[in-house]
């Protein structure tokens, strides 16, 4: 297949691949394509095999590529001939969960409120308070439906939306150190560059809540005395 042949079976599922992303997978040695004699590259069915673990793992856990060639080289070793439609997840903190895919990404508010379980009232106090934005006029995306549904899972346990303030105010503050971080790639002109960035960006999140995780853990073992 060529690249573009490639894009058109990857994109249903992971919209936002682009043949710049494809083109950095292969510069980060996560797929190898043959090369025509004209130079044009050609994917067999084991390189789209390998594309769509490497970009399930991305967006379902927010694996590095290190992680993700680590995993794949193993199973090369096994002898296997070709990696499963979805990765081996190394979870981020105690019954993590995935956040939504791209494909959710345009909810109507109604959905929003059905889909999280919040009610009108507590949907406006999280509003108000900077937690859950729409990015269309009355649309909203993926990272708010995650959002709505852990405040309505606090909920449950006795938690308002006013005691979550300062994880707004935390995660603006790791917002704000991580730009500083990628502003070097983002001056990049070529694509390849903005790629790096957006990989990187998605690492950074991923350490993080591991990071935050991590240490709830070990403050809660304290607490508990264990």
């Amino acid at each position: 297949m060529s690249i573009g042949e490639v894009l058109a079976q990857l994109r249903p599922e992971f919209p936002d691949t682009t043949i710049s992303k494809l083109r950095f997978l292969e510069a980060e040695g996560l797929v190898e394509p043959q090369r025509t004699p004209a130079g044009y590259r050609k994917y067999s069915r084991n390189d789209v095999a390998r594309l769509r673990y490497v970009l399930t793992a991305q967006r379902d856990q927010y694996l590095p590529l290190r992680v993700i060639r680590d995993q794949l080289a193993e199973r090369e070793e096994a002898e296997t001939p070709a990696p499963p439609s979805r990765p081996t997840l190394v979870a981020v903190g105690s019954q993590a969960s995935s956040p939504p895919s791209l494909s959710e990404s345009r909810l109507t508010r109604a959905e929003l409120l059905e889909r999280s379980g919040l009610d009108e009232g507590t949907l406006l106090e999280v509003e108000r308070l900077g937690l859950v934005g729409p990015v269309a006029p009355g649309r909203y995306d993926g990272e708010a439906l995650a959002v709505a549904q852990a405040v309505a899972g606090l909920a449950r346990y006795g938690l308002e939306p006013r005691h979550l303030r300062a994880y707004r105010a935390s995660a603006d503050r790791e917002v704000g150190l991580f730009a500083q971080l990628l502003a070097p790639m983002m001056r990049q002109s070529d694509p390849a560059g903005r790629a790096r960035a957006a990989e990187t960006a998605r690492e950074l999140a991923g350490l993080s809540q591991q990071l935050h995780a991590a240490l709830v853990r070990a403050g809660l073992r304290e607490t508990l005395g264990r």
